[in-house]
């Protein structure tokens, strides 16, 4: 039987019966368990679940859909079933609710609690009062010394031009994080969950800058989600530069040209 859903099961109780393991887990490890009683649930394991799990909690907090945390320990953690047999063209409109449902759960400042990490790649989260610095410091900064020296230099300039380009204070909103189409679930034409977050707080155009990267949402998305900050186009190559470094350093030299391409958007 598989270890990870041993794990799980062990903290939820009740008896194994099936176990599938899910795809989409390039991270992390995620099975499907079956409990004797017909329950299903789902179980990961990744580099901090404990950490994951008050992220979770933070987004059900702020009335954003996602599954319940069920069970958690230092290896495993355990969570709700949720539906997840529709396509997201068909739920942009519910997703831009959700989406500002939780951007309006708010902090004081800028970050999170506690660091934590895509896979092998820490995330950097330490407070700010500052959100350019910030952003330069936890976002872009951390990067240089495992990215080409011609990358750096046009990283290293770009940082120092925040305060210029990006707002000193906007209001910490809570943050996905990793907010991207795989890791929304939806049931028919509605958002069911967001799953996998990333949590800190920060300026709520990071969630959108992510969303675009991949997806293309629909006209329902930003009716929903409601009208974006003057200047919010000029900072999405700025908010997208991050996760594309993110995805060089994960996944290889394959994704060079995309950071190449949003620091030429922003003018570096």
């Amino acid at each position: 039987m598989n270890a990870l859903a041993e794990a799980g099961a062990a903290l939820v109780g009740g008896v194994l019966r099936r176990v599938e393991v899910l795809s989409g887990g390039s991270l992390s490890q995620i099975v499907r368990i079956t409990r004797a009683d017909g329950r299903e649930l789902v179980v990961k394991n990744g580099p901090a679940p404990r950490t994951e799990a008050a992220m979770l909690k933070a987004v059900a907090a702020s009335g954003a859909p996602c599954p319940a945390v069920l069970g958690v320990s230092d290896d495993a953690l355990v969570i709700e079933h949720l539906a997840a047999d529709g396509a997201l063209q068909n739920a942009w409109d519910s997703l831009g609710r959700s989406a500002k449902r939780l951007h309006s759960a708010k902090g004081e400042r800028y970050g999170w609690p506690e660091n934590y990490a895509f896979g092998p790649l820490p995330i950097a989260n330490g407070w700010a009062d500052d959100w350019p610095t910030f952003w330069a410091e936890r976002r872009l900064l951390v990067h240089l010394a495992q990215v080409p020296v011609a990358l750096a230099r046009r990283i290293e300039a770009l940082a120092a031009d925040l305060p210029g380009r990006l707002p000193a204070r906007p209001a910490p909103s809570l943050l996905h994080g990793d907010l991207w189409g795989g890791n929304v679930l939806v049931d028919r034409d509605r958002v069911s969950g967001l799953i996998d977050p990333a949590c800190y707080y920060g300026h709520d155009e990071v969630d959108i800058g992510m969303l675009t990267l991949f997806d293309h949402p629909g006209a329902d998305f930003y009716d929903s989600y409601g009208p974006l900050e003057p200047g919010h186009e000029e900072r999405l190559a700025i908010y997208r530069l991050w996760p594309a470094l993110v995805h060089l350093r994960l996944f290889g030299g394959g994704y060079r040209s995309m950071v190449e391409r949003f620091l030429a958007d922003a003018g570096i």
